[in-house]
Order: structure tokens, then C-alpha cells, then sequence
């Protein structure tokens, strides 16, 4: 079994926190990081200048190792893939394009590179490319998903590749990470969960609506133009999810409709013409806690988990 994320990034916890356009700051990622786990600061949608003053704020915030999510969609990803390579933060994330290219400047500049891959196929690329790591997330996550789920994600990537495996989408309690490891994971990656602690910046009608959510109030727009993406049920999204089966809208027209609605819900709190991208693990977030205490429970409750698994006969 390939070693614990522990171990590749020197945590206490198999627990990274996903990097969330809009959401995901340096406040954010201390908290995790202090917390045990590895918090991830996102460049979705940010200036290079902003991605610079997020990372040294996180470095005044604490001491323990913490990484940046870089979009590959974005058109200043070059940009920031310079400032990251400069500023030095333990580990990067990549996602949403081809992150093959990124891993021998990132390695240079001593920084840990864990690509997240959908699929079997892309996982042994990055692995023969020399990842640190890979994050595998199902489609059961908010925000951008693939098609595949995370138990079959789990069933198929982890015996294929040799390097650690970090599995992500729907995890969102202690049992939840307790199955990832017993299926081989070297940890996981949480994003919804995180979105209820105190130190997330996400707007405050934001969290209420997921404290308010039920096991079915997910919703998934862009399928038909192959840009997935899961959230809450509300006017918006459930307007958007009519239209583009309609086939009354050109893929451009869909595009442009969504362009803005993520940071509409997450900053503005808009929970009408806002996108509320979450996960489809909601019932879990009852509500609004210190990252340490979300933490700590999450990972008491996978450790009973895990030791009352020694007791399943089979």
C-alpha cells in the first residue's frame, strides 16, 4: 500500500481541505493546517497579486505545511504557477486541464505537486510523471464533477497506481474517511464539510442554506456541456438544469448564464441567482463550529470506526 499523505506532506491528519473558488483563503487554510489536516488556498477566479498576499498571510497564520489550488481553465495560470514557484508553499493541487506540464517547474521550485485526476487513465499518467501524489474525486463532490462515483473511483485507481491516493466527493464524516483508508486511500479530501467553520469566509446565508439542506437538495447543471456542476437546488440552478435540456440554449448562451454565480452565492450570499456549489454529504452539517473541534471529530469518529471494523466478521 502506497505511504499515508501524512507522511508526503508531514501532517498529523490524512485530511486536505479542497481548494474552493471564492471560499478557500489564507484564514481558512491556517485554521486546517493548525487543525492537523492541510488547508489549501484557492487561485480560482484571483489575481497573481492576490495569490501572493494570501500565501504569506497563511505563513504569518501558522507554521504547519499548507498548499494552493491552481484552476488549469484560468488564463493567468502561468502567472500564478510563477508567483506559487516564488512564494513556496509546501504543495499544489491542480485540476480542471492538464496538469502533466506543471509538475517538473512546481518539483524545481521544491514544492510537492498532487494533481487531481478523474479517471484510471490519468492517474497512471501523473504517477509515470512522477506526482507526489494523486486526489481522485467522485462525482459526489460540489463544484466541478465528473462522472464517475467514489466508490467505483476507489475500486478501480487505488490497485492500479503505486502513489499515494487521496480520495474526495461525498466524505464528509469520520466514517466516511474510515472507509476511504480500509479501501486503501492514503486520506482524503473534504471541501462541503469545511464549509460551516467558523473560519470560512463563505457568506453567512451560505451556510445557513446547508445547515438547512437535506440528503437530496443537490442538484447538477451543465451536463449537457460537459461542464458539470453540483450544487444546491434553488431558483437558479434548478431554471439553468430546465433550459439546457430544453436545448433552447447554445452551449456559449449556458456558459455566460453561469459565469458569476458561484461568487454570487459565496460572497454576495444570494441564495436565489446564486450557484451554491456543495456536495451531495449535507446531512452532516448541523452546525457552525471551530475548524479544530470539526476536525477532531472527524477524526475520533474514523478512529472508533476503524477499530470497531476489527471486529466484523466475514
Amino acid at each position: 500500500m502506497a505511504k499515508s499523505i501524512c507522511e508526503v506532506l508531514g501532517i498529523k491528519y490524512p485530511i486536505i481541505q479542497g481548494g474552493m473558488a471564492w471560499i478557500s483563503d489564507a484564514k481558512m487554510a491556517a485554521a486546517v493546517s493548525n487543525a492537523g489536516g492541510a488547508g489549501i488556498i484557492s487561485c480560482g477566479g484571483r489575481t497573481t497579486d492576490y495569490v501572493r498576499d494570501e500565501i504569506r498571510k497563511a505563513k504569518t497564520l501558522t507554521d504547519k505545511p499548507f498548499g494552493v489550488n491552481i484552476m488549469l481553465m484560468a488564463p493567468n495560470k502561468d502567472e500564478i504557477l510563477e508567483v506559487i514557484c516564488e512564494e513556496k508553499p509546501a504543495f499544489v493541487t491542480l485540476g480542471a486541464g492538464n496538469p502533466v506540464p506543471f509538475v517538473e517547474p512546481l518539483h524545481k521550485a521544491g514544492i510537492k505537486v498532487i494533481p487531481v485526476v478523474p479517471n484510471v487513465k490519468l492517474a497512471k499518467r501523473l504517477e509515470q510523471n512522477n506526482a507526489d501524489a494523486i486526489v481522485v474525486e467522485g462525482m459526489e463532490a460540489g463544484g466541478h464533477i465528473g462522472v464517475l462515483t467514489t466508490m467505483a473511483l476507489m475500486t478501480q485507481v487505488i490497485p492500479e497506481v503505486n502513489i499515494p491516493v487521496v480520495m474526495a466527493g461525498g466524505i464528509a464524516d469520520g466514517r466516511g474517511i474510515a472507509a476511504a483508508l480500509l479501501m486503501g486511500a492514503a486520506g482524503v479530501q473534504m471541501g462541503t464539510r469545511f464549509l460551516v467553520a467558523e473560519e470560512c469566509p463563505v457568506h453567512d446565508n451560505f451556510k445557513q442554506k446547508l445547515i438547512e439542506a437535506v440528503d437530496t437538495d443537490t442538484i447538477v447543471t451543465g451536463q449537457t456541456i460537459k461542464s458539470a456542476v453540483r450544487g444546491l437546488k434553488n431558483k437558479f440552478s434548478e431554471e439553468y438544469q430546465a433550459l439546457e435540456f430544453s436545448g433552447k440554449a447554445t452551449k456559449e448562451e449556458l456558459l455566460k448564464l453561469a459565469t458569476g454565480t458561484n461568487k454570487l452565492a459565496a460572497v454576495d450570499g444570494d441564495m436565489e441567482k446564486g450557484m451554491i456549489q456543495a456536495g451531495q454529504s449535507l446531512t452532516p452539517l448541523k452546525k457552525i463550529e471551530p475548524m479544530a473541534t470539526i476536525i477532531e471529530s472527524l477524526v475520533t469518529e474514523a478512529r472508533a470506526t476503524l477499530a470497531e471494523a476489527q471486529h466484523i466478521n466475514l
